[in-house]
């Protein structure tokens, strides 16, 4: 778990030194269950937080479950923070 959060705070630095998309797949992960006490059916609300905290760290591409409702989450994020980050793309979906 902590090689895991470890990674998620450096995201920035990860996505500056290589100059690419970097790409977060935390949805439903054991990390989440470790820090809830959530079983998998019952972590989207820890899927969510890990979502928005992985783009405000640089995240490009997302693997998620639950699109809809990360789509949801990543608006109003985006709404409420008057986030640096466009994510017009999220409206094609």
């Amino acid at each position: 778990m902590d090689d895991n959060l470890a990674l998620l705070r450096a995201l920035g630095k990860i996505q500056t030194s290589l100059g690419l998309p970097v790409l977060a797949g935390l949805s439903r992960k054991s990390m989440i269950g470790a820090i809830t006490g959530r079983a998998v059916e019952e972590r989207l609300a820890g899927s969510l937080a890990a979502a928005l905290a992985a783009v405000a760290r640089g995240a490009r591409i997302l693997r998620v479950h639950d699109v809809a409702e990360t789509v949801d989450a990543l608006k109003v994020w985006q709404a409420a923070s008057n986030a640096q980050y466009q994510l017009n793309e999220l409206d094609k979906i």
